[in-house]
């Protein structure tokens, strides 16, 4: 486009998503398989064109998550790797092959565009690395994947060789690549730079064939984004949150909002992203927080608890009065809510939205939509938080309805930790639960030993459940999350427990309380009881 006018017809805007890669390389952050299919599965519910993955043959993880075809409703699952080494063949290099191997729709190679590190990181000459460009790129297209380059420092290397850094795209582009994605790597650009580079660079490769890649470090990756969307790239990339290496990537929260409510944007483009689909993206963005264990941040522009939030006194009147002066978009638009100090607005909205995913239909003015609704708010100040345990959020919601059958009753349980010496001599460690519950009248007890309390009581409570065993004996629980809400020594903590069994199936459920293993028991509680109700366990008596 080369301009700073948008006009015309709508044109396609593309959407990749490299939290599962790029995110990846967060102080903290590491991924597990399971991780990776639950927010990629997120991920394509919400419209997003391309999902990155991983890196195939970096790392146990990502070459296990590409041995296996995954499928979604609309995205594209691309594997990221490096062009060929100079010096080896194709068929003699084996990272490249374990790219060519991997089950994905896209490959995305990276390569080094600055002449700079050519010479010193690469250690050939700037014709070397523009023939491995083109060869790469074609043996992937060959492969009948799509092919994508990530152009490494593009930007640095625009400025100290122009004609260098162009001849690198435009040799991806010839040789087959259906995207060049030009790459802030060190995050040092600046909007006008990048809004100038991008245009120059769209006389030699057409935009439609153009993305961008921002990372933070001057916190200027979204507006350097939008920058590129302006000067002509079609293909923006980023992570959910802004996660990312150092100070992070370009903030798919707060991209794709703008794209689809800021008029300059949204009457220019289309995305894969509808406004139904929007309207889980705050969803997306705690249920991310959620998988890494890690507090939301409140100030998140459009997903944040506090992004629609208002004070006290002579604003909050104004607000309740015309919301629209005071806030750029609707909180509904995006799934959040809209947060006073003397009350708390829009919250049915979000409630009727999950309650049809979960295929519960209610009209708006059912009284238990707002007993729901009330419950939320209620153990929501507590430290309960549903965004990402689904299970539990949705046996409440039954439960407020009447659908959820009373399976069994738990009596009491006890856990004990002991530290003792075992036959061979060594230190251990043990824990023991005692747990007695009342299923259909019949009272059963039985004790559980594990590697500790919550593997215990889990140990103990699943024995022997009665007429119900035989629904629970694929159940595992494969994941345990703490979280201390608030200090001191009476500390309150939040528990979120996975749980999958043998059909495929996988979900969350929460606990809160003071002591950690009551808020154990709590979630496990839960994850049986979501079992149960899933497979259509009978019972005698309904609550």
């Amino acid at each position: 486009m080369g301009d700073d006018r948008m006009t015309g017809e709508k044109e396609r805007l593309y959407l990749y998503d490299t939290t599962l890669r790029d995110g990846a390389q967060t102080q903290g952050v590491d991924f597990s398989i399971d991780d990776k299919l639950l927010l990629a599965g997120a991920l394509d519910e919400l419209g997003i064109d391309y999902i990155e993955g991983g890196y195939p043959g970096a790392n146990p993880t990502d070459s296990e998550f590409f041995q296996e075809k995954h499928s979604f409703k609309d995205a594209r699952l691309t594997a990221f790797g490096m062009t060929r080494r100079v010096g080896r063949s194709l068929s003699n290099d084996g990272g490249f092959q374990a790219l060519l191997a991997a089950e994905a729709d896209a490959i995305c190679l990276v390569a080094k565009t600055w002449d700079y590190h050519v010479r010193v990181a690469l250690g050939v000459t700037n014709e070397e690395n523009l023939q491995t460009i083109g060869e790469s790129v074609e043996a992937v297209v060959s492969s009948g994947r799509e092919a994508m380059i990530d152009c490494e420092h593009y930007f640095d290397g625009f400025r100290t060789n122009k004609d260098y850094a162009l001849s690198c795209a435009k040799a991806a582009y010839e040789a087959g690549a259906r995207w060049v994605v030009l790459c802030d790597t060190n995050g040092g650009a600046l909007p006008h730079e990048v809004f100038e580079i991008v245009a120059e660079t769209a006389k030699v490769v057409p935009g439609v064939s153009l993305g961008i890649h921002a990372h933070n470090d001057t916190g200027n990756a979204v507006a350097n984004s939008l920058m590129a969307i302006r000067a002509g790239v079609r293909q923006v990339q980023g992570t959910i949150n802004g996660l990312g290496e150092r100070c992070g990537n370009a903030n798919l929260t707060s991209i794709i909002p703008t794209l689809l409510l800021k008029s300059d944007f949204a009457d220019a483009f289309d995305t894969g992203i509808t406004p139904l689909r929007l309207q889980g993206i705050t969803h997306l963005s705690r249920l991310l927080d959620e998988v890494l264990n890690r507090a939301p941040l409140p100030s998140q522009p459009y997903v944040g608890s506090s992004a629609f939030a208002h004070k006290g006194g002579i604003h909050v009147s104004a607000v309740q009065k015309d919301p629209a002066t005071y806030e750029h978009v609707a909180p509904e638009a995006v799934g959040n809510e809209r947060k006073l100090l003397v009350s708390n607005q829009a919250g049915k909205s979000n409630i009727l939205a999950e309650l049809k995913r979960l295929n519960i239909n209610l009209p708006a003015n059912d009284d238990r939509v707002d007993e729901l609704l009330f419950e939320v708010k209620r153990r929501s100040a507590l430290g309960y938080s549903y965004e990402g345990a689904d299970a539990s959020f949705e046996l409440l919601a039954r439960r407020i309805l009447g659908d959820v059958p009373r399976y069994f009753v738990v009596d009491r349980f006890r856990v004990m930790v002991e530290r003792r010496y075992n036959a061979a001599g060594e230190l251990t460690t043990v824990s023991e639960a005692t747990t007695k519950v009342t299923v259909d009248g019949e009272t059963i007890a039985h004790v559980g030993e594990g590697n500790g309390p919550v593997h215990a009581l889990d140990r103990a409570l699943r024995k022997d459940l009665g007429r119900y065993q035989a629904y629970i004996e694929d159940l595992e629980l494969v994941d345990y999350k703490v979280r201390i809400l608030t200090g001191g020594t009476d500390a309150v903590t939040r528990v979120l427990i996975e749980s999958r069994d043998g059909k495929g199936g996988r979900w969350y459920t929460i606990g809160v309380s003071t002591n950690i293993v009551d808020a154990s028991f709590e979630a496990l509680i839960d994850s049986i009881n979501y079992k149960l109700m899933r497979d259509g366990a009978e019972a005698p008596s309904i609550s």
